[in-house]
């Protein structure tokens, strides 16, 4: 027998799963959204003479190892990672040297233009042989001396340690820490080699992600680092705060050129990179027929575009779904 308590909460249950049912699938489906940050290159001033000493020349191995760290952690899924391309540009127009690249607040202001949760910086610690143990404060242990391919006095094995910190972005602080040590199961009387052919550095970049580089027993233990500190990392993603959308947009598409839509809105109306927007377009307008001014806009959904590029007044998307947009469409935030 039903009970009169239940029997008088029915109407209200009833109402609750029609109002749930009434909802589009997609917000009754909708997963929370992953944490967005982006990966800065490696400071490795530390370990930069050792380094030039193997390569016989100066290579950024602080990139080589965020690209690596990146390709591991967009394959983990846990977090929406920043493209690299995008981090380059406000490095560039901020003026960001490669100095400031530990530095919290330099990042935490970086990541803020970005309009990301939260960044990571990182330091490498050890890039050198088993005798060699580099760390922040600086020399100390016994470097073989090896060049480009050159030949030590005995075999060694290689060893790499990188350090990285998630940064909050709204206050610079540090909310996780995480590390990663590696070191090649094979010895070899040169850090470049082990089996290795790697010539792939070219205007001081490094492809630490190809075959061939891993081949080397300094790759193998740059990989095995790279892969420890991921692990280390990934757990630490509930620590970041996803911000929600506090800023209503509300702008024009002033422009559609190919694949590009450019709007007539930026970061001074609160769009970010990486921002979300849906693209309505006006049907009708209802005005007040005492007074003529318009009361409300009946509109259509036209698609979703992404914010790729912003400047103060306008902002530069690609389209996520939708297709016909036009000079004149309406675009407005989606709450995220």
């Amino acid at each position: 027998m039903i009970s009169k308590k239940l029997l008088s909460a029915m109407p209200v249950l009833l109402a609750f799963a029609v109002g749930i049912a009434a909802l589009p699938s997609s917000a009754q489906n909708a997963a929370p959204r992953k944490p967005r940050i982006a990966v800065m290159s490696f400071d490795y001033a530390s370990v930069r003479s050792y380094s030039d000493a193997m390569f016989g020349t100066t290579v950024d191995i602080g990139k080589g190892i965020s690209d690596l760290l990146i390709t591991d952690l967009v394959k983990d899924g846990t977090f929406s990672i920043i493209e690299r391309a995008t981090l380059d540009k406000i490095m560039a127009e901020q003026n960001f040297s490669n100095s400031e690249r530990a530095d919290p607040a330099s990042a935490a202001r970086i990541g803020k233009l970005l309009g990301v949760d939260a960044i990571l910086v990182g330091s490498i610690t050890q890039f050198g042989n088993e005798t060699k143990k580099t760390n922040l404060g600086g020399g100390g242990g016994n470097w073989g001396g090896f060049g480009l391919g050159g030949v030590g006095h005995s075999n060694s094995k290689a060893n790499v340690g990188i350090t990285a910190r998630l940064i909050n972005v709204d206050t610079a602080e540090i909310m996780a820490v995480a590390e990663g040590k590696g070191q090649s199961s094979r010895s070899s009387t040169s850090l470049l080699g082990g089996g290795g052919n790697w010539h792939g550095f070219g205007g001081g970049n490094a492809d630490f992600g190809s075959s061939d580089f891993q081949s080397t027993i300094i790759g193998e233990a740059t990989k095995t680092a790279v892969d420890k500190l991921t692990a280390d990392l990934v757990p630490n993603a509930s620590r970041v705060s996803v911000h929600t959308v506090t800023v209503t947009i509300d702008g024009l598409i002033a422009a559609v050129d190919g694949g590009q839509i450019v709007l007539n809105v930026g970061s001074k109306a609160g769009v970010k990179v990486g921002d979300k927007l849906e693209v309505v377009r006006v049907s009708k307008e209802i005005k007040d027929p005492s007074t003529g001014k318009v009361i409300r806009r009946l509109t259509t959904s036209v698609g979703v575009i992404q914010a790729t590029d912003v400047d103060e007044g306008s902002a530069v998307c690609s389209a996520v779904s939708g297709s016909g947009f036009q000079t004149g469409d309406r675009v407005k935030n989606i709450a995220q």
